[in-house]
């Protein structure tokens, strides 16, 4: 499935990320689109069409059972983005793999679990923004790397037992698996380096367990290998939970600041009761997506789907970006942020269907208490910057700040 020509080539740097999620929203509900490496996939761009290949059976996110050029070695690990297609977890599994899989994450990653983490995700909000708050009002700070960052990947190191000597390293990692601009011997290096820090991870939480989610899915691992999870399912496994618990977090922090900071109109509804929180949370991650696409999914068979026929063996990428500015459910200004609108919470940014984000509870959660927290101890937060000057995440599928200057102006008692 590659091509040296695709009649729409996704932008790797992140910059077009938004106009190119309206632009394909236009062109229609499927869009052939060309990925680094010269790969075609077909771009869903519509909140309908998305909701039912989410459910569809002939749709699958097996890259080894599915798709031709994986299977044949057309494309291979020399892909830049081959970690999202090479790694085996619910990310990727198909049928009842994936129902094995999510059923042995969901018995550890429980409801008793997320919701014994607010009094230390309030905790470490307060720690941090105490630690802001000695700083004089009109230096300008980094908001991405102060707040939007410590908190999600403290919340979650502490969720899976991760030593605080090798946090820096796994999030360094992760956001290079992110990053669309990276070489094939960029990524190469980078996924080495990956399973590396896992496999350690692992081999300290066999020689001493602790209370934590790490150690309850090596225990799954180690005291049933057939029906539970093999070895490179577990390390995988633990990926996405790293990274999809904290790479998305910072995002939806950093995004929902600089919406409200940009807008302080609809900072303002928040304060005057006519919204909440929640209302933020939901449009943010609604036109302000912090995973913009989702790479990939395969016909199992031939497909028509929103006009088009997707061949079988054909890449599908959901654009939740494009989904997310869908004019039949947004309306006319779609493209816009406004925490009153009717639609804000139609959005799928965690998925849909049996594919629906476990981890939803514990993001929102998250993003409750910091936003609420930030706002009330620095009522008068504005931006350091001007627009233009902010550089975004390089990336088409994850969608951030590389940095968030702002101006914290002085805390209230």
């Amino acid at each position: 499935m590659q091509s040296t020509y695709c009649p729409f080539s996704l932008d790797p740097t992140g910059r077009e990320v938004h106009a190119q999620a309206a632009q394909l929203s236009e062109l229609g509900p499927a869009v052939q689109v060309e990925l680094p490496g010269g790969v075609l996939a077909w771009s869903i761009n519509s909140t309908e069409l998305a909701r039912q290949l989410f459910t569809d059976p002939r749709v699958s996110k097996d890259a080894y059972r599915h798709w031709p050029a994986w299977i044949s070695g057309e494309v291979d690990q020399s892909w830049p983005l081959s970690m999202w297609v090479s790694v085996q977890s619910m990310l990727t599994a198909y049928g009842t793999d994936h129902t094995r899989l999510r059923r042995l994450v969901a018995k550890t990653f429980t409801a008793r679990r997320t919701a014994a983490l607010r009094p230390r995700i309030e905790a470490l909000a307060e720690e941090l923004l105490a630690a802001l708050a000695e700083l004089a009002p009109d230096q300008p700070v980094d908001l991405r790397h102060a707040f939007a960052f410590p908190l999600p990947i403290g919340v979650i190191s502490e969720l899976l037992g991760i030593p605080d000597e090798v946090r820096a390293d796994l999030h360094r990692v992760v956001d290079t698996l992110f990053r669309t601009t990276v070489t094939s011997e960029e990524a190469q290096a980078n996924q080495v380096e990956l399973y590396g820090l896992l496999a350690g991870l692992v081999a300290a939480k066999r020689a001493e367990p602790g209370d934590d989610l790490a150690s309850d899915l090596i225990a799954v691992r180690d005291e049933d290998g057939q029906t539970g999870l093999t070895e490179k399912e577990l390390l995988d496994t633990l990926l996405l939970v790293i990274g999809a618990g904290h790479e998305t977090t910072v995002n939806l922090l950093d995004l929902a600041v600089h919406a409200l900071l940009r807008d302080p109109a609809q900072l303002a509804l928040v304060r005057s009761g006519a919204a909440d929180w929640d209302d933020v949370i939901d449009e943010t991650l609604r036109v302000a997506n912090p995973v913009a696409n989702i790479p990939l999914r395969y016909a199992v068979e031939p497909i028509e789907a929103g006009g088009v026929l997707i061949a079988q063996g054909d890449p599908i990428l959901i654009s939740v970006a494009a989904a997310g500015q869908d004019r039949a459910v947004h309306g006319e200004q779609a493209g816009q942020f406004d925490v009153t609108r009717p639609t804000r919470a139609e959005h799928l940014a965690f998925g849909h269907g049996v594919h629906y984000c476990l981890g939803r509870p514990l993001a929102v959660l998250e993003a409750r208490v910091a936003l609420a927290a930030l706002f009330e101890r620095f009522p008068h937060l504005r931006p350091a910057v001007a627009e233009e000057e902010l550089e975004p995440l390089e990336s088409f599928i994850s969608r951030g700040h590389r940095s968030l200057p702002v101006l914290l102006g002085p805390a209230a008692r």
